[in-house]
């Protein structure tokens, strides 16, 4: 991470503090059953390997809403979509539609009595990827904290907390019978989102190296060129690791709709639904403005990568049609 963004806090209060009552209210609905373990993410759609410890976790998004899904997901062959428990639980998904950003998994996550997390680092959500988790407690203890770059949290029921969860951190729940409970919100950093950050973060997330996103679109514009379309796409692009993702040997790529009128972009054996950013650019569901492509008029592509208010792209051209 630049030098700016190592020098921010670890963690900020953002403006709005929600109803904590009507929260923890609203849990009698979702409660009467186990709810499933957390689960890792593999790139590719797949939820990978369940937690060692007492950590479980209720789906409110997820990929395809997928009422079992407990990891936070990511690029895959499905966007993001709300789960069957959001629909009982109202006033969260008030507070969430209020939220001026697109939204991945929104998970409520349970640590339980005696938990201890390993520490641990989630690189992707980084202020110069446009990638930001968010907190709101609804059931806590002051024996159960977030320890986040070496500092302890203990963040009230209600409010509304950014942290920077590319550094080091663990959650650990010290107390014999309470089990904290939070909801944990996966969104790209927009503008409008910016601005609920405190007066002491302005300045970095203006005009330090962030990656502000545009807002989701009303309605989604269709592929602007004919499909399916075909090209040769650097190997690296579709690379979520990848340290340079404009470079990589070139490879067949193609996009299309499937059969539920998902617009894939299929590539090495992997389908990644595409979101638009505007009429003509599109990023990857799951992911931010880090990276997109866009038709160039011409019939080949432009693919852009940023990393906070750097841009570097790259241009390819389309596989010839056959006739």
């Amino acid at each position: 991470m630049t030098t700016a963004l190592t020098a921010a806090a670890e963690a900020a209060q953002l403006t709005p503090v929600f109803d904590a009552a009507r929260l923890a209210a609203e849990l009698d609905a979702v409660t009467a059953h186990t709810w499933n373990p957390q689960r890792t993410h593999i790139y590719g759609g797949q939820a990978g390997q369940a937690a060692a410890i007492d950590w479980r976790v209720l789906p409110l998004r997820s990929l395809g809403g997928d009422p079992e899904r407990t990891d936070p997901g990511g690029p895959g062959p499905e966007p993001f979509a709300p789960t069957r428990w959001l629909d009982q639980l109202p006033y969260h998904a008030e507070i969430l539609a209020s939220l001026p950003a697109p939204l991945n998994a929104v998970r409520l996550m349970a640590l339980g009595p005696g938990a201890v997390s390993n520490p641990h680092c989630d690189p992707k959500y980084r202020l110069d990827r446009g990638l930001v988790r968010l907190h709101i407690p609804i059931v806590t203890t002051t024996d159960a904290v977030l320890v986040l770059d070496g500092v302890e949290h203990c963040w009230q029921p209600g409010t509304l907390w950014y942290g920077d969860f590319s550094r080091e951190h663990l959650v650990r729940n010290a107390s014999d019978a309470v089990t904290r409970i939070h909801v944990v919100i996966d969104a790209l950093l927009t503008a409008e989102l910016a601005a609920w950050f405190p007066t002491s973060w302005q300045d970095l997330l203006t005009c330090g190296e962030v990656l502000l996103n545009r807002t989701a679109l009303a309605l989604a514009p269709a592929w602007p060129a004919g499909l399916p379309y075909k090209a040769l796409l650097p190997s690296g692009f579709a690379d979520f690791d990848a340290a340079a993702p404009l470079d990589g040997s070139l490879i067949p790529a193609r996009i299309d709709r499937d059969p539920a009128g998902i617009l894939n972009l299929t590539i090495a054996g992997r389908a990644l639904a595409l979101a638009p950013v505007d009429d003509t650019e599109f990023r990857f569901s799951g992911w931010s403005e880090q990276r997109t492509l866009q038709p160039d008029g011409d019939g080949g592509l432009l693919l852009r990568v940023r990393r906070g208010r750097a841009l570097a792209d790259r241009h390819v051209t389309a596989e010839p049609r056959t006739t």
